[in-house]
């Protein structure tokens, strides 16, 4: 296990800055996920981690020590890569003895297959381990190419999207499997990723990475429930939050010109900080309640739309109100009974409402 600390790290490739000034720290035994859209700098962040990209500025700390003058095997990580790193002329028990045969530090074949065989038990691929690895499946030849990483006992696991490939099915599998194989080996794991739902599910801590800056770090709850700006805000959840340009005017929340309004609590104007004027207005779908009836909920006035779409998901329904000409997405239970069209009452849940100012777009909640 190994902890990790950046500070104010920069990394440039000519005129463009990809890594702007980043500082965090990941504790020893901690899975930590970088979140973040294509192009944030996320794998550029992971690559001077590993030494395979030089930071322009600033230090890399594992384990306390300075690593920068470090090439990457002196800095004891495994890097699992977006792509299949195997051997496909190798069996699967060959591509994963490997990396212990290296001439300057090559292991006692005892303790080779001491390693390939509990590599081979954790990732469940015993029975694949004299299979060529080009006639596995996408699922088994990135189960191998992590037990690569697992079998050189690093001090720190560096991954990089590596489910991205899978379909949607096996990513689910191998979500839990990867963070029950971080509590087993009791690893460091430093995950990039842009897919929210990987980070959410696996993550003790996330950071949302923008244009190569952070812009929120912390738990996933928090990150979900307490959005730092809108751009956090809009990145994770999904349907995505709900945007709207308001006006808090003393306690009431007016917007679509005057066709929306909405009493607010003192506890709400108090989280808002007693901001008055122009704001702009998230809320998630799953906290906009609807009815069918004008006070078909308790709390308040209901406003008025139509239904617009439905998508029918299971265990729940999302539908889309239309409002004159705005929309709103609304999560609801799966036995909410109503069709396209249909005459719908809306308001939204006070306690999980967002304010945030028009201009710099960070929360205005305390």
């Amino acid at each position: 296990m190994a902890s990790v600390r950046l500070e104010n790290v920069t990394k440039r490739f000519g005129a463009a800055t990809a890594v702007k000034n980043i500082s965090l720290e990941i504790k020893s035994g901690e899975f930590f996920v970088l979140l973040g859209p294509t192009g944030a700098g996320k794998t550029t962040t992971l690559r001077c981690v590993s030494g395979l990209e030089r930071q322009n500025e600033g230090d890399i700390l594992i384990d306390g020590v300075n690593v920068g003058a470090f090439d990457p095997a002196q800095r004891d990580v495994a890097f699992v890569f977006q792509y299949y790193s195997l051997y496909p002329q190798y069996t699967v028990r060959e591509n994963l003895e490997f990396p212990l045969k290296p001439k300057m530090r090559r292991l006692p074949q005892e303790e080779i297959d001491r390693r390939v065989a509990k590599a081979a038990g954790i990732l469940h691929i015993d029975h694949l381990l004299d299979r060529k690895s080009d006639k596995l499946s996408g699922g088994e030849m990135q189960r191998v190419t992590i037990g690569r990483a697992i079998v050189r006992d690093p001090k720190l696991f560096l991954m990089d999207e590596p489910l991205s490939n899978l379909d949607a099915k096996l990513r689910e599998e191998l979500r839990a499997e990867l963070k029950r194989l971080q509590i087993d080996l009791g690893a460091t794991f430093f995950y990039v990723t842009h897919d929210q739902v990987e980070a959410m599910t696996m993550a003790d801590r996330i950071a949302v990475l923008n244009r190569g800056a952070i812009f929120q770090l912390g738990a996933p709850f928090e990150i979900y429930n307490h959005p730092k700006n809108i751009f956090v805000a809009s990145f994770v959840g999904s349907p995505v939050m709900n945007f709207f340009d308001g006006v808090l005017e003393k306690n009431r929340l007016i917007i679509l010109q005057g066709s929306f309004e909405q009493a607010l609590d003192k506890q709400t104007m108090v989280r808002a900080g007693g901001v008055q004027g122009k704001v702009r207005i998230g809320v998630r779908p799953e906290d906009v309640l609807i009815s069918k009836t004008k006070k078909g909920a308790a709390g308040g006035a209901l406003n008025g739309g139509s239904v617009y779409t439905i998508e029918n998901m299971g265990m729940e329904k999302i539908i889309t109100v239309k409002v004159k000409d705005f929309i709103f997405k609304v999560i609801t239970a799966a036995d909410f009974e109503s069709e396209v069209n249909a005459k719908v009452f809306i308001r939204f849940a006070q306690n999980k409402t967002h304010f945030f100012d028009r201009q710099s777009g960070e929360n205005l909640l305390r």
